[in-house]
């Protein structure tokens, strides 16, 4: 018996006993003499039925699933319905089954019931209660003994007391909080779960000196997702610990009783951002719960995250499809991965190697396919642009070729902002990937059990692999200068989960939207495309400015920003949607969808042909030319847009250009 069961053994049997212990003190306490002998000889007939209808009961209000260290409302809320119910049956049974008419007496009586009632949520609930607090005390006793780390909590008071609850369990270790510091001034002088809050961030000065002066000196900062919003100002924040040396650390989930909860140092990155949409975990865990999901590139940025998340979501197994052994060893060796209830495998494969993932595909069996391999850094397929036909045009027609036949439910091809209007090579493939994935889905319109293959576009992402952000912090690390290629250059920004969960959603929606489709509709009626809510754009110089100051230093004078010049295939503006894209809500927030505007597979297939006798002949020109014909808005390799004149150092601009980031 493992050791899950036996708990789940154990708090049965307690739950049965103390019905049974209820029954009997209630008769003990209402009763004497011989009317308490005459209901006692009656009680081996009575108790043992009673006892089995009592474990049903307790079964459908679930109250062997609730942890006794995390005992809540919402347990002593189900022990109450479960007492209501079985006097709600004793009151029946002694009313309608053992009344005077039959039997000539009422075995309990309704003051007795009443009283049952009370002693047996008393019983159920008694216990839990007081093995939480021994729990708790012996987890603040812990605290004052070990050598654990003084801290200071930042944030709003609901945040602060889940975090508190998961110091208490042991959830959170090698913490101890010495107070509260919160960006509202009401909630001074008030104390969570024994921790005081002993003033606002603007006071975290005074507060670390006090605790120096008297021996406690504070060793950790940890900030909670409230700590970090807008109205909290956690620039000035960063700003103050950095200036005492202390180190600040976040709490990177907040749950019930945080038993997942994770602690991170806190990145300059983490506050850049707009605040992440919140996911719908229910959608996704019931499109994932139990299926088999096949990633491709699944050890890159994006492919490795959706691997996580697709574990997280309860997926029954998994396969990684990577061609890089590095990459597929990192991600096999991910502990989230390796912890996890899902079957992980990995495979060496490359998506141009058409019969390769033919025989991955059909081995596997997948029901959802996550396309995420791809190349993707725009200078480099300017340069070889061979190499990035191969890969996303052709890497993407294997895929979805050999998932389809391998009868997949659902394909995602992971697409860029950079496929509309595009302007380069990179633009230009995924684009056309797209196009293929469309004429494929419409193939398959009105079948409900015909596979649905969708692209889902965003821009760039923190912390993967080529994004701006990891550069400019080496570069501040290094003493500067931060290099910028326009002045003017905007982008859109998202993390990582962020894009990762929005994609799940996106497939999610299509998966439904496919099933429930009316077969005579038409083919425009379904979203192909999904956009990622991108939030507002950001203009790089600016963030350039902000990184700089973030870490201490002032642009211009401490470290300078050089505009060095766009580079081949690059422009100012991204867009998400083509001038002639219907654009669609779909209900789901952080996500829209656009209409399909594409070609006939035949027409398409007319294409492809002709991309392989350009690269056989190594011929970019004709490869151009296709990607015209094809997609009318790309632009035939723009040339570079110049380098604007260098902008005055930003201590000179006026202040409003500096703060709008």
């Amino acid at each position: 018996m493992n050791r899950q069961l036996l708990k789940k053994t154990l708090i049965i049997a307690h739950d049965l006993l103390m019905t049974a212990l209820a029954v009997v003190l209630t008769f003990v306490v209402r009763f004497d003499g011989w009317l308490l002998n005459e209901r006692l000889q009656q009680l081996p007939l009575f108790l043992p039925p009673f006892i089995v209808f009592a474990g049903l009961v307790y079964w459908f209000f679930q109250l062997y699933r609730s942890k006794w260290r995390f005992a809540s409302l919402p347990d002593l809320f189900n022990i109450f319905r479960a007492s209501t119910v079985l006097a709600l049956a004793l009151l029946v049974a002694d009313y309608i089954l053992v009344s005077p008419q039959l039997f000539g007496f009422f075995y309990f009586g309704k003051i007795t019931i009443a009283l049952y009632w009370l002693i047996q949520m008393f019983l159920l609930g008694g216990p839990r209660l007081a093995f939480r607090y021994f729990k708790y005390a012996q987890s603040r006793t812990g605290l004052e003994r070990d050598s654990n780390t003084p801290t200071l909590l930042l944030g709003r008071g609901a945040d602060i007391e889940v975090i508190l609850r998961a110091i208490e369990s042991g959830t959170v270790k090698k913490m101890q909080p010495k107070g509260v510091l919160s960006y509202r001034s009401d909630d001074l002088g008030q104390s969570i779960r024994g921790v005081p809050v002993l003033g606002t961030f603007t006071d975290l000065d005074q507060v670390v000196q006090d605790f120096q002066e008297r021996g406690s000196p504070i060793r950790r900062l940890v900030a909670t997702p409230s700590a970090l919003s807008p109205e909290a100002h956690p620039d000035m924040l960063i700003a103050r610990a950095r200036r005492l040396g202390l180190p600040l650390v976040r709490v990177t989930s907040l749950g019930e009783g945080m038993r997942n909860a994770e602690l991170a140092p806190l990145e300059i990155e983490d506050l850049l951002l707009r605040p992440t949409v919140q996911i719908d975990r229910t959608r996704l865990e019931t499109f994932i719960r139990g299926k088999r999901v096949l990633v491709t590139g699944g050890g890159g940025s994006i492919g490795s995250e959706i691997c996580t998340r697709v574990v997280a979501f309860g997926a029954s197994d998994l396969m990684i499809v990577e061609s890089s052994e590095p990459s597929l060893f990192h991600i096999l060796e991910n502990p989230t991965l390796i912890d996890s209830d899902t079957a992980v495998e990995g495979v060496i494969a490359d998506v141009r190697d058409r019969e390769r993932m033919r025989e991955v595909m059909g081995a596997f069996k997948p029901d959802v396919v996550f396309h995420a391999a791809a190349l993707k850094h725009v200078p480099y397929l300017e340069a070889h642009w061979m190499e990035g036909i191969k890969t996303n045009v052709f890497g993407s027609v294997n895929v979805a070729d050999a998932a389809v036949e391998a009868g997949v439910r659902a394909i995602v091809l992971v697409s860029t902002d950079k496929a509309i209007d595009p302007v380069s090579m990179l633009g230009a493939t995924k684009r056309f990937a797209e196009m293929y994935g469309q004429a494929l889905d419409a193939e398959f319109r009105g079948r409900g059990d015909a596979t649905r293959i969708i692209a889902v576009r965003f821009g760039n992402v923190l912390g993967s692999v080529g994004s701006v952000v990891p550069k400019f912090k080496a570069q501040i690390a290094r003493g500067g200068p931060i290099t910028v290629t326009h002045a003017d250059m905007v982008r859109y920004f998202m993390t990582i989960r962020e894009a990762a969960d929005l994609v799940l959603t996106s497939a999610s929606h299509a998966n439904q939207e496919g099933r429930t489709l009316d077969p005579r509709a038409n083919t425009d009626d379904r979203a192909s495309v999904y956009v990622l809510n991108m939030g507002q754009p950001v203009r790089i110089y600016e963030l350039a400015e902000r990184m700089i100051r973030l870490a201490g230093y002032e642009p211009g004078e401490d470290i300078e920003i050089n505009v060095t010049g766009t580079r081949p295939g690059e422009r100012l503006h991204e867009i998400l949607f083509a001038r002639d894209e219907p654009m669609a809500e779909i209900g789901i927030a952080g996500v829209m969808a656009a209409k399909p505007i594409f070609a006939d597979r035949a027409r398409v297939n007319e294409w492809l042909d002709a991309l392989k006798q350009a690269l056989v002949a190594g011929d970019r020109a004709a490869a151009d030319r296709v990607f015209e014909e094809a997609i009318p808005e790309f632009k035939r390799r723009l040339q570079p847009i110049p380098a604007p004149a260098q902008p005055d150092p930003p201590a000179s601009r006026p202040a409003a250009a500096s703060r709008s980031a």
